[in-house]
C-alpha cells in the first residue's frame, strides 16, 4: 500500500476506519510505550542476571518471569502500531533515545537496591500507560486503551509483587 506521512511519523495506508488523527495519536503513544517497555525489559533482566544476595533464587526466578511479560506486552504495542498504519519503532538504541524511564545503576547487585530501582521504573511505566489509556480513549481508539489497560494491570500487579519485597522505609 502506497504511504503517507503523518505527524507522529511514517504511516501507511490501511482499512482500518479509524480516522487518521486518531490513529497518529495512537501511534505516538503506543510508540512511546513501546520505547519504555523495551527498556524496562532490559532492565528487569538486568536485575535478573546481577541480583545477589539471600533471596537470589526467589528473585532471579521473579524478575525473569517479569522481563517475559513485558517482552510480550512490546510485541503486542508493536503489532497494534503496525495495524493502525504506524512504523513501530522499537530497536534497543530507538528505545534508549526515547525512554521516559531512568537509566539502572550499574553498580547494583543486592536484591533490596533491585526492588527499589524495579519499582520505581514500573511505577513510573505504569504510570505513563495509565495517562496514555486516557488519551486514546478521549481520541476515539477504544481498542488501543484495551490494551493499555491490559497492560497497565499486569504492570501494577508487577509492582505490588515488588513493593510487597522492600522493607517500609524504601
Amino acid at each position: 500500500m502506497a504511504k503517507s506521512t503523518g505527524s507522529n511519523g511514517r504511516m501507511f495506508k490501511t482499512r482500518n476506519d479509524l480516522p487518521a488523527k486518531t490513529r497518529q495519536t495512537s501511534v505516538g503513544l503506543l510508540n512511546q510505550a513501546l520505547a519504555d517497555l523495551t527498556d524496562l525489559f532490559s532492565q528487569t533482566k538486568q536485575a535478573h542476571w546481577n541480583v545477589k544476595g539471600l533471596e537470589f533464587f526467589q528473585l532471579h526466578e521473579l524478575f525473569d518471569e517479569m522481563a517475559a511479560e513485558v517482552l510480550a506486552h512490546t510485541d503486542e504495542i508493536a503489532e497494534r502500531t503496525t495495524a493502525l498504519g504506524g512504523l513501530a519503532t522499537g530497536t534497543v538504541r530507538m528505545a534508549a533515545a526515547n525512554s521516559k524511564l531512568p537509566e539502572m545503576d550499574i553498580e547494583l547487585t543486592s536484591g533490596e537496591d533491585f526492588l527499589v530501582a524495579l519499582s520505581d521504573r514500573y511505577g513510573k511505566a505504569a504510570n505513563s500507560i495509565r495517562a496514555a489509556i486516557d488519551t486514546a480513549d478521549k481520541a476515539g481508539d477504544a481498542d488501543t486503551a484495551d490494551l493499555f489497560t491490559e497492560v497497565s494491570r499486569n504492570l501494577d500487579k508487577r509492582l505490588w509483587f515488588l513493593e510487597a519485597h522492600i522493607t517500609q522505609d524504601n
